[in-house]
């Protein structure tokens, strides 16, 4: 994985299964700029890559989470330098991750930030946490990072924040389908650690083909869906599955302790 060098705003740490994604860079807020982008998605596609890690924790340092596209980048360039032709691939690389993405909110999240947790599979926030669409008021439009808000978000409830820019609070947010856990701000860690528990006890195969399903919604046949199933209860992991179920033991696939 990544060396951790000063000059690196995304830090890396593999343990247990689970690779850690940190967004570092709070003197920008630890703004989408053309490091963090770049440095984040070439983390990703190591972990992914890594069959020893089981899933990606997107985490970061200081009071916020992500603001957004690196605004002193974007004045006065054009469409290059505000990245808006390598977000959506960062945005896919999430979003099709064949392993589970868990992202952890502790503070404000805005625009293209927003985007980034939106695309992760799990989301844990702290109860202190905002959001915001805030593209409008900027003279923008959120049109990258509807991709993957719209397909979580009630319908409604997007509209309106996305028209507003409004800032809304981790309540809201829940309600709304952006967030899927809001704990308290001192529990946050203990949260992501028993979700990660829950994730890292399915299957490898099983969960990217599980996460490929949730994905495709109902574009899938009936045929299609019933292959799927036959072929995983015939398959190397079902087979283990039920005779660890069968043995009262935990599965093969099942992290260890370090």
């Amino acid at each position: 994985m990544p060396s951790v060098t000063s000059d690196r705003v995304v830090q890396v740490q593999v343990a247990r299964g689970v690779a850690t994604l940190t967004l570092d860079s709070p003197a920008n807020r630890n703004a989408l700029s053309r490091a963090m982008r770049a440095q984040l998605r070439a983390a990703l596609a190591e972990a992914l890559a890594d069959d020893a890690v089981r899933a990606v924790v997107l985490d970061h340092t200081g009071r916020v989470f992500c603001s957004g596209m690196d605004l002193a980048e974007a004045a006065g360039g054009g469409v290059q330098d505000q990245g808006v032709r390598e977000f959506p691939d960062l945005l896919e690389l999430i979003w099709s991750s064949p392993k589970p993405v868990v992202a952890v909110v502790r503070g404000p999240a805005r625009a293209g930030g927003v985007g980034l947790l939106a695309a992760c599979d799990v989301v844990v926030a702290g109860s202190s946490a905002t959001f915001a669409f805030s593209e409008v008021r900027l003279g923008l439009v959120p049109a990258v990072i509807s991709a993957v808000v719209l397909p979580r978000m009630l319908p409604h409830v997007a509209h309106r924040l996305m028209l507003t820019g409004q800032v809304f609070d981790a309540s809201l947010a829940v309600d709304g389908g952006l967030v899927d856990l809001v704990v308290p701000d001192d529990v946050v860690d203990a949260e992501v650690r028993a979700q990660l528990v829950h994730l890292t006890a399915g299957a490898p195969a099983a969960l990217a083909e599980t996460k490929r399903l949730l994905r495709a919604g109902t574009t899938l046949e009936f045929d299609e869906l019933l292959d799927l199933s036959a072929r995983f209860f015939a398959g190397e992991e079902g087979q283990e599955g039920i005779a660890s179920f069968r043995e009262k033991r935990p599965a093969r696939w099942v992290p260890t302790a370090d």
